[in-house]
């Protein structure tokens, strides 16, 4: 074996569908720095080709025979934890499913098309294998079960005295976001100022999302409406395959949601609303920017620097892929860089002061 094959990347492809497991097996191979060690129709067949073949990476379909896939990846994420990414339906119940193998410890998802899976699978070949290769390069963290964000670090202080005031407070996020902003939003007080969320996944997703995070969460979580108010209190999530901008209505501020070519290769992008931020808000906002790849938010961060918003970038040592944050840390973009445990406490500090 020579040095370049030494170096390619080891998946595993675990799904029911020969069909998909056979164009997932393509798709991968296809790539010089990965190598496909193996394919399994179930979990079974799975955690004994993960014992013999030790992949780097595992896609997973979250519907399975036998033992289906969160059952599996909460077990592995016991027993052996590994990059995993999943490949999950634009179900509701698929939706629910992969929001929850998030939650468990899985990095990323792809979406299986509803119709026509052979092309559809096949036009997705550029999203396989940059978050195949993201995942291997992710940090993670095997979880044990039942944790629930009531359980993440102690909440900032209330903050009382905000009310009437039009601070507002900006978040990005991409891969490992969801249970990054699951653990920042947890822990903001009730009255914390408004904030305006972007984080990078698919139509649909999002609104589960919002819906998870605000049966779980003190302040209000929704999916953002075009023309919605940013109240304290309360957090927007853009809407999946739509961009969200912050805009000035009055002595109130809404955001603006509408259709556009993505930017930064995302819809919604970081970017976007990080630059209408700087635009609209100034100094009465604060910019953040949490685990993700690529360099969507980078520039924006640095824009709202620019206008007097105050800035902060997740720390390294609690990022599960530090692409986002890097980028904008090496722009200067970055006021604070904080681990996330602490990015709430000073994300409250810095919109109050």
């Amino acid at each position: 074996m020579n040095d370049s094959t030494a170096r390619r990347l080891r998946v595993l492809v675990v799904d029911d569908s020969a069909l998909v497991r056979q164009i997932m097996v393509a798709i991968l191979s296809h790539d010089p720095g990965i190598e496909v060690v193996g394919a399994a129709a179930d979990p079974f067949a799975a955690w004994d080709k993960i014992q013999r073949l030790l992949p780097d990476v595992i896609t997973l379909d979250v519907e399975m025979p036998r033992m289906d896939g969160l059952t599996f990846l909460e077990k592995l994420m016991r027993a052996h934890p590994m990059p995993v990414l999943m490949v999950s339906s634009l179900t509701e119940r698929g939706c629910d499913a992969t929001l929850r193998a998030l939650e468990l410890g899985a990095l990323d998802f792809v979406t299986k098309p509803k119709v026509d899976v052979a092309r559809g699978t096949g036009e997705l070949a550029d999203e396989i294998v940059t978050k195949v290769k993201a995942a291997a390069a992710a940090r993670v963290r095997g979880k044990p079960a039942g944790r629930t964000p009531a359980q993440t670090p102690a909440a900032a202080p209330r903050l009382a005295s905000y009310q009437g005031t039009y601070k507002v407070i900006a978040v990005g996020a991409s891969t490992g976001g969801t249970e990054a902003l699951r653990e920042l939003l947890c822990a903001l007080p009730p009255d914390a100022p408004g904030i305006v969320i972007v984080q990078h996944m698919p139509e649909h997703f999002t609104r589960a999302f919002a819906d998870r995070l605000d049966g779980l969460a003190r302040i209000h979580i929704s999916e953002a409406r075009d023309g919605d108010r940013v109240l304290p209190g309360h957090a927007l999530i853009a809407p999946g395959s739509f961009h969200m901008e912050l805009v000035r209505s009055g002595a109130e501020y809404r955001v603006r949601v509408f259709s556009a070519d993505p930017v930064n290769r995302h819809r919604p992008s970081v970017d976007v609303l990080f630059h209408s931020c700087a635009r609209t808000a100034c100094r009465n906002a604060v910019g953040v920017i949490l685990t993700g790849m690529g360099n969507d938010g980078a520039r924006g961060l640095l824009a709202m620097r620019s206008a007097g918003a105050r800035t902060i970038a997740e720390d390294e040592s609690t990022c599960v892929v530090f692409g986002m944050p890097k980028e904008a840390i090496a722009l200067g973009a970055a006021e604070f860089i904080e681990p996330l445990p602490r990015v709430a406490t000073a994300a409250l500090r810095l919109a109050t002061g």
